[in-house]
């Protein structure tokens, strides 16, 4: 991404004046934009939640929706049509080239929609023109019409009812860009500047990027919900987690993502940090793309899944903070099947599978491994030598592949990797969440994040139906049949589901973890 000169700020990590506060959060990697409708990785949308609000917003502890641009709603009584009473006296940012003229309205809401949705929009092609997240969970066939009934009021009718149609409005790709500043934009021909130089409603405003480098952000005195302790909040880009935990122990950052588990202790027993931990709403997983041979067939899929073993993976790359994964759903996401039983590690059955298909001796194939930590998968580089290595016993020999960050997700979502280390944190505390978005039909088209591009009608069938319903327990009976299929169909070889950990020091009060994965800054304060 470049940034207009006359738009950026100069980066830099030098002390602030004694008056003002810096917080330094050391990120694992560089954004792919630093708008969150472009992307579908964590580390995309925790770098565009300092500057952008949405409708709703998910409450961190129940993942329920709660007012955020809307301050309220009303559903009809077929669950089709959402009213929404929109908040009043919300400031947009302003930049060296824009000074809003207005306040937040739901023009901003149809503007943002609009831009995901049609394809006549004219910011809908802008800086590639995909929006894999809204297409994914399948909001350009849902959604029926946006109506503005007056500034604050807005009435947005789906075709049927579904679910998860709320929570989504409270993900990060549904975030209310500034209608006006598009506007402008567009007449003076630099369009590409509303992902490139962000303008949004959010506790923190724009204030540079370098890439690979830096992000920078300043807080938002105009905030429609309170003005943060901190004055600037600076992302340093820093891959390594080693050198995370050594600015975080030097004061030079001061949270740190996703340590390596091997400094656990280390963290901990250190009186000048905090450690931090929970549960992960997360599955790791290595993808098999099913179109490809030889993983069309359903023996050498299977074969995958008994000649690894996940056991001995999970004790040296996570550390005992992991457990092994059987389903695509972690076991505290509600309709998770426990019934199912795992593939067994026989590496001997993985033979005669093998055999069976045509491949007694093994054949030749790539593994793409993740190039950064994350939180469901603490070091690629390590689970690929180790699933290498049993691979190799059976004769199959694995070219290890990667690349950075950006371009390994582009390489995976387009299909172009046999087979890939990938993961996921849930968004929203809904099965759909994992179970349509990763291994539905939809999202089995090129930049899907079905990356095993794996589509059987029949399981498909199960989780729309269970979208669409509103009954909770014909929900969960759906998604557990759902996931018989998965398990007998082998697209993936489930890994593990991770705890997930974060470190702080002593002086960072107000920074929390949630199940979502959601780096929050807003209310952090520095001692």
């Amino acid at each position: 991404m470049r940034i207009a000169p006359s738009l950026a700020v100069a980066v830099c990590l030098a002390a602030a004046p004694a008056a003002a506060k810096t917080l330094v959060f050391c990120s694992e990697g560089d954004p792919r934009s630093l708008n969150p409708q472009l992307v579908t990785d964590t580390t995309g949308m925790n770098a565009g939640r300092p500057m952008f609000d949405s409708l709703v917003e998910l409450e961190t502890e129940t993942l329920k929706p709660v007012p955020g641009l809307a301050e309220s709603w009303d559903v009809s009584e077929d669950g089709r049509a959402y009213t929404f009473r929109l908040r009043r006296g919300v400031k947009f940012h302003s930049n060296d080239r824009f000074r809003p003229s207005r306040d937040f309205n739901a023009d901003d809401v149809i503007f943002s929609l609009g831009r995901q949705w049609r394809e006549d929009h004219p910011f809908h092609k802008v800086s590639g023109g995909h929006y894999d997240y809204f297409r994914d969970v399948g909001m350009p066939d849902l959604l029926e019409r946006v109506e503005k009934l007056d500034d604050h009021t807005l009435r947005i009718t789906i075709r049927r009812p579904e679910a998860t149609f709320l929570p989504s409005l409270g993900m990060p790709f549904n975030v209310i860009l500034s209608a006006e500043y598009g506007a402008q934009l567009e007449r003076e021909g630099r369009k590409e500047l509303i992902d490139e130089a962000p303008v949004g409603t959010g506790p923190f405003v724009f204030a540079g990027y370098q890439k690979d480098v830096v992000v920078r952000y300043r807080a938002f005195g105009e905030y429609w919900g309170w003005r943060q302790p901190i004055d600037t909040l600076v992302f340093s880009v820093t891959p390594n987690a080693a050198v995370r935990l050594t600015k975080l122990k030097s004061g030079e950052c001061h949270v740190m993502a996703y340590p390596n588990p091997a400094d656990i202790g280390r963290i901990a027993a250190d009186s000048s940090l905090v450690l931090l931990s929970q549960e992960g709403l997360n599955i790791g997983y290595l993808g098999l793309h099913t179109g490809r041979r030889p993983f069309d067939d359903l023996r050498v899929r299977r074969a995958l899944n008994m000649a690894i073993d996940k056991a001995a993976i999970v004790q040296a790359v996570y550390g005992g903070a992991g457990r092994v994964a059987t389903n695509p759903i972690p076991p505290m996401l509600w309709s998770y099947n426990a019934e199912i039983a795992d593939y067994p590690f026989d590496p001997e059955g993985a033979r005669r599978l093998l055999a069976e298909a045509g491949y007694a001796a093994g054949f030749e194939t790539e593994l793409w491994y993740l190039p950064v930590s994350r939180p469901y998968n603490p070091n690629g580089k390590r689970v690929a030598e180790m699933m290498q290595a049993d691979l190799a016993k059976l004769g199959i020999q694995v070219r290890l592949m990667t690349a950075d960050w950006s371009a390994y997700r582009t390489k995976l979502l387009a299909g172009e990797a046999p087979m890939a280390l990938y993961g996921w944190t849930g968004d929203i505390g809904d099965p759909d969440n994992f179970l349509d978005v990763l291994l539905g039909c939809t999202s089995a088209r090129p930049g899907g994040n079905n990356i095993a591009k794996w589509c059987d009608r029949g399981y498909d069938e199960l989780v729309t139906r269970a979208k669409r319903s509103l009954d909770r327990a014909e929900r969960e009976r759906l998604y557990r049949e759902a996931q018989v299929i998965a398990k007998r169909e082998a697209p993936w070889v489930p890994i593990a589901h991770s705890v997930v950990y974060m470190a702080a020091r002593k002086e960072v009060s107000g920074f929390r973890m949630d199940l979502l994965g959601r780096h929050r800054f807003d209310g952090v304060d520095l001692k």
